[in-house]
């Protein structure tokens, strides 16, 4: 009784470094943009999208170091899932966000062609090689390189607004919000499962659920936080680079280190995660804005699924 106790109280510190941490990097990566006149869409793909999927890395390649890396995909699939489906969904329902053309015109259509690649490859070898791992990291390299150089000698860095805090300052407060952001989702998953445990649930459905949901949790707070900031370059940004970190940079670090083998069963996952992705283009290219009616859609497809794996595990 007393450690169930103690556990729902690092759930509740969890959460806590989870929502200060979110609050602060957002307004110390918006400073960073503001100080060095790149626009807050970069930084949202880059440094807001890398950071938050922290814990899916940590996760992922303590995993391949272990040589039982085949829990990576599975991470890195749901995590695609609920990023997109669950935390762009609740996004639309807090407010519209508008969405950035060149986010339609470049960045959408590179995770969807990311995604099917790693799908095809996937269904023909059932495996991902270190040959696919390092085109995956190859990928990642470039098109970081790419969105830098094209930000700094965008139109749009003339017209960033006056940065909060000094680039110094800004580092810091990035560094340890994104510190607090990555312990509180291990303080939160930890304490969920255990208590999960207790409550009888099978690691199987934990696995699907607490673990996945969990690493996706700094996503969550960090683009609720972001939208109710009125920064929806960030909100989206950070979602759209996290899900193709969790591909390029995640998936390849871990297949480098082990190739992985996937099981048949994950083809559906994977094809859900590639229509999760087309909606989400779909959407965005229709209207250039994302609002409570594809919030409510998202949600649903996303409620749906979770019903599908429960029932199937």
């Amino acid at each position: 009784m007393i450690e169930m106790i103690i556990q729902i109280i690092l759930l509740i510190v969890g959460f806590l470094f989870l929502i200060k941490g979110a609050d602060y990097f957002v307004d110390g990566a918006s400073s960073i943009a503001n100080v060095l006149k790149i626009p807050t869409l970069i930084i949202g793909l880059t440094v807001v999208a890398f950071g938050t999927s922290a814990p899916e890395a940590a996760v992922s390649v303590a995993a391949a170091l272990s040589g039982s890396n085949a829990i990576a995909i599975s991470n890195v699939v749901g995590s695609n899932i609920f990023n997109i489906l669950l935390i762009i969904g609740l996004c639309s329902l807090v407010a519209t966000m508008k969405v950035d053309p060149k986010l339609v015109k470049q960045d959408l259509p590179f995770l969807l062609l990311t995604s099917i690649l790693l799908t095809g490859t996937v269904f023909l070898t059932w495996q991902i090689s270190r040959l696919l791992a390092l085109i995956f990291l190859i990928l990642i390299v470039a098109y970081v390189a790419y969105l830098v150089y094209n930000a700094r000698k965008s139109e749009e860095s003339k017209f960033v607004e006056k940065p909060k805090y000094s680039l110094i300052l800004s580092i810091v407060i990035v560094i340890v919000s994104l510190v607090a952001i990555v312990l509180g989702a291990q303080l939160v998953v930890n304490s969920a499962k255990f208590i999960a445990l207790s409550l009888g649930m099978s690691e199987t459905l934990i696995g699907l659920t607490i673990i996945s949901i969990g690493t996706s949790l700094p996503e969550l707070i960090t683009s609720l936080t972001a939208v109710k900031k009125g920064e929806n370059n960030i909100a989206i940004g950070n979602i759209v680079g996290s899900c193709l970190f969790n591909i390029l940079f995640i998936l390849g670090l871990s297949g480098f280190i082990h190739p992985i083998v996937v099981g048949h069963g994950m083809i559906i996952d994977l094809c859900v995660m590639i229509l999760a992705t087309v909606l989400l283009y779909v959407f965005s290219y229709l209207d250039e804005k994302l609002d409570k009616k594809e919030g409510i859609i998202f949600i649903i497809f996303f409620i749906i699924y979770m019903a599908f794996i429960i029932m199937r595990n």
